[in-house]
């Protein structure tokens, strides 16, 4: 699998972002998705998660703020992002499991100035 993640930037506190990730080389109707974020200093979590057949879920920082989708005739996924935070600061990751394996896009960089 190859993923592609784009969308990052700098923002103020209060504002949106939509992050992008492009998938390829998988069936990815197939596949379950998810965003993972990795702030500096800190070990990687997961924001969210959305299954092949569309359900989704979320981490207790973000509920409410963020929604993640998926475009299965795009091959993508994206994760809306709103009413940031100076702590929603990090490197947001795409990420799906495949063959067992948990794979990684190359991250895109989110910043929320305060």
């Amino acid at each position: 699998v190859q993923l592609q993640a784009s969308g990052g930037g700098l923002v103020q506190a209060g504002g949106s972002l939509r992050l992008s990730c492009s998938a390829s080389r998988i069936i990815f109707r197939a596949y379950d998705m998810a965003w993972y974020r990795q702030a500096q200093g800190k070990e990687r979590e997961l924001v969210a998660s959305i299954t092949s057949s569309g359900v989704t879920t979320y981490a207790n920082p973000v509920k409410g703020r963020f929604i993640i989708s998926r475009d299965n005739f795009g091959d993508a996924v994206y994760l809306e992002m709103h009413s940031l935070r100076p702590e929603d600061t990090a490197v947001y990751y795409c990420s799906t499991v495949e063959r067992g394996l948990r794979r990684w896009g190359q991250g895109t960089q989110v910043t929320v100035s305060s």
